[in-house]
Formats: structure tokens, sequence, C-alpha cells
């Protein structure tokens, strides 16, 4: 069974009686790479804030690999480890004397953590030149490095290839990649780059004003975009019943719910009738059935109904 890095368990948070977050819930496993996408001002740098205990929630709690930011804070935060957009570094000290210095900071890091990070990250043959010459891109790769230092089971990386070239972007994506998949670690990545979240990610949440509007498994829509499968939208009375009464009528439908009165699903179109003479039957209402088309990118314009992630 997989473990549960992190968990948002009805968040919400108001300034001056403005809902700002509002009960937003979702996991994040252990080794995934999730995705936070949104809109400016749609609530991704607030509800990263509260993550990490730098804002107090209003209701909900946030746990990190079980323990609550909350009530056990110390121990919940030793598990985290993060950087935002372009890290500080000491320009005038070299790749390897930056680290030792924020070593210093975590009780127990030995010179052999520090070796092992620098291989990871691949700076390895730069990092005893000064960080002032080193690229953007080596730059962001010494940050990830230093925020793996104390071995955290999660890393929270906001816009972590902000002002890179494409040979920097996929640098980044790569290493990302081999953290979660050779380390086990849980990534979150806030961009509004969507194309690069994408290629990167195992699963995605959009946020609009406040609330999770959305979830998409990257992995599942590549397949279903790879295949002989269409996905549809389906108009009907009650989401989550339907939903239910779809499960088991097939283990090989996608099905999810997108509101309460709108399902998304994904099957052959030779599967519609038996799929809407399911529903009917089980005396749940079928107002629509539409063909969702474009690509993921497509669908995620759709849920914000804007034209740009910003």
């Amino acid at each position: 069974m997989t473990e549960i890095a992190l968990e948002l368990k009805n968040v919400s948070k108001r300034i001056k009686n403005k809902e700002i977050i509002k009960d937003v819930s979702f996991q994040i496993k252990q080794g995934e790479v999730f995705g936070f996408v949104g809109p400016n001002g749609a609530g991704k740098t607030t509800t990263i804030r509260m993550m990490v205990g730098l804002m107090k929630i209003t209701e909900g709690d946030i746990r990190i690999v079980g323990k609550s930011i909350q009530t056990d804070y110390s121990e919940a935060i030793r598990e985290v480890g993060a950087i935002v957009e372009n890290p500080e570094m000491y320009p005038f000290l070299t790749g390897r004397k930056n680290l030792e210095q924020f070593a210093r900071m975590v009780p127990g890091t030995t010179k052999e953590r520090i070796e092992e990070v620098v291989q990871l990250v691949g700076l390895k043959k730069v990092i005893n030149d000064r960080v002032g010459g080193y690229s953007l891109g080596m730059r962001q790769r010494l940050g990830i490095a230093q925020a793996l230092l104390h071995k955290p089971s999660i890393l929270i990386l906001d816009e972590p290839t902000n002002g890179l070239d494409p040979s920097g972007m996929k640098e980044i994506r790569q290493y990302i990649r081999t953290l979660a998949e050779k380390e086990n670690v849980s990534v979150i990545v806030s961009s509004h780059l969507l194309s690069e979240i994408e290629l990167m990610c195992d699963r995605i949440g959009v946020i609009k004003n406040g609330s999770l509007i959305a979830v998409e498994d990257v992995e599942k829509n590549r397949k279903i975009e790879d295949s002989d499968i269409s996905e549809y939208i389906i108009s009907v009375s009650n989401a989550e019943t339907a939903k239910a009464h779809l499960d088991s009528l097939d283990e090989s439908l996608f099905v999810e719910t997108a509101d309460e009165t709108i399902l998304k699903t994904a099957m052959k179109r030779e599967q519609i009738p038996a799929v809407l003479k399911e529903l009917l039957n089980n005396n749940i209402n079928v107002y629509e059935v539409q063909a969702a088309k474009g690509t993921l990118e497509d669908k995620f314009f759709d849920l914000i109904g804007e034209n740009v992630i910003e």
C-alpha cells in the first residue's frame, strides 16, 4: 500500500472575514510528483505557505507523513525541503562552501551527505567553482541540493523552471523525476508553465478562486490519448451516485466527478449504451453526453474558464 506523504484535510483560510482558501482536501503519495497550477490569485502560494507553517490555518489540518503541521510543527517540518523561485546563495563562495554553510544549520549533516546530494543533482564537476559563475540552471540545482540535505520526505518547489532556457528546463525536469523515482521523495511543483508540469508530474491539481476544482492523473490521460478510448462528459442528476454505479459496472472504465452533476469518463464508443442503461436503470437522470476534445492543456483551460494560467 502506497504511503501518504502529505494530506490536506478540509483546509480553509480566512483573512478579515474573506475566505481565501475554501475547504481544500487532497493527498500526495510517497514518491509522487504532484503539480499545483492555477491563475494568479487562485491560492497556490497561500496553500504552500500553510503547508510549511508560514501561515496559520483557519480550519482543517495539514499532515506531513502523518504529523500535524499545527500540533506537531517541529516534527512535521523536518520532513519538508523547499525552494521558492531563484534560490539565494553566496555568490563569492563555491557551491560546496554554500552547502557546508547550510549544513551547519542542520545538525547531523555529514560530508558524505553533501557528496550524495551533489552527485544526485549532477553538480560534481562545478561544485568547487564560485556560485557567481553558475548559470541559472546550476543555481536551481544547487538550491535543490540544499533543500535535500536533511533528507526530507517532501520537496516543495515554487516555479523551479522560472527563467530557464529549454535545456535548463529539461535538466531540472530530469532531476525532479530522479528524486521521485530513485529517492522516493514526494515533490510538489507549483508553476504557471502547464506544458512543463505535464511532462514532469504524475498528477496535477488545479486551484481556482481558493477551491480545488480538479485533480488530473497525467498518465491516465496519456493512455487515453494514445488508445481508441475517448473521454466523455456526462451531465447527470447525482455525480457521486452515478460514479459508484459505473465503478461497479466495469473496472476498465475511468470515471471521476468534476462537480455535483458532471461526470468525466474514459471509454470506448461501444461502451456508451451500457453506461447509459446502467445509470437510467438506477434512477439517475442523464441530461447530456458530450465527447471531450482537445489536449490536456485544453481541458485545464476549460476548467479554469480562462485563456491562460498565470
